[in-house]
């Protein structure tokens, strides 16, 4: 669905500020491996998310001492990840209701 990439990066985001790649590995692993987000989707997500003020972003380095760029989720992205939340829920919903119908 159109959107949800985001409203899951800034999930994750909420937690703790992370670095693209760790980002990716914990969608992975709460996902139990359904949702693997490559680069290709990923980074264009973040870039949105920048430019929108969702997020912002600085160098520095990963756990392994390499340069690596760490997003961290803004209060206006805390905004949007609460609205985006309740309209996902409401689809989620409208979904349910029409699959038990």
């Amino acid at each position: 669905m159109p959107g949800t990439l985001d409203l899951l990066i800034l999930r994750v985001l909420a937690r703790e500020p992370m670095h693209g790649y760790g980002i990716a590995q914990r969608l992975k692993a709460l996902s139990k491996d359904v949702l693997q987000v490559g680069e290709s989707s990923l980074y264009p997500a973040l870039q949105r998310l920048l430019l929108d003020g969702s997020v912002k972003a600085e160098w520095a380095p990963s756990e392994n001492n390499r340069r690596a760029r760490y997003y961290t989720i803004t209060k206006s992205g805390l905004r949007h990840l609460g609205a985006e939340r309740a309209e996902f829920d409401q689809l989620i919903e409208a979904i349910r209701r029409v699959l038990e119908s």
